[in-house]
């Protein structure tokens, strides 16, 4: 049995940005292919407690996806992409 915490990935979106609703769907398309590894998180990068994380990080645009607090993509990959990424943790 594996007792490990997951590893946090974390999305920076507006409501507004259509790239941000693809990256959502993508991203909870391909994460159950990995049972609990990952655990998804968002951020909406307008809110006040948004803005101060995108400030710290240095977050310009949305989408933003990090896992375990490094920026890995500032746009919309190719799901492809995105599965290899994943598997590399």
């Amino acid at each position: 049995m594996n007792n490990k915490e997951p590893i946090i990935i974390e999305m920076f979106y507006t409501l507004t940005c259509p790239n941000c609703k693809i990256l959502k769907r993508m991203l909870q398309d391909v994460l159950p292919e990995f049972g609990d590894k990952f655990k998804m998180e968002t951020t909406m990068a307008n809110l006040p407690i948004g803005m101060v994380r995108t400030m710290k990080l240095g977050i310009y645009a949305v989408p933003t996806l990090l896992i375990n607090n490094e920026i890995v993509y500032r746009e919309v990959p190719a799901k492809q992409d995105l599965i290899n990424k994943l598997k590399t943790y």
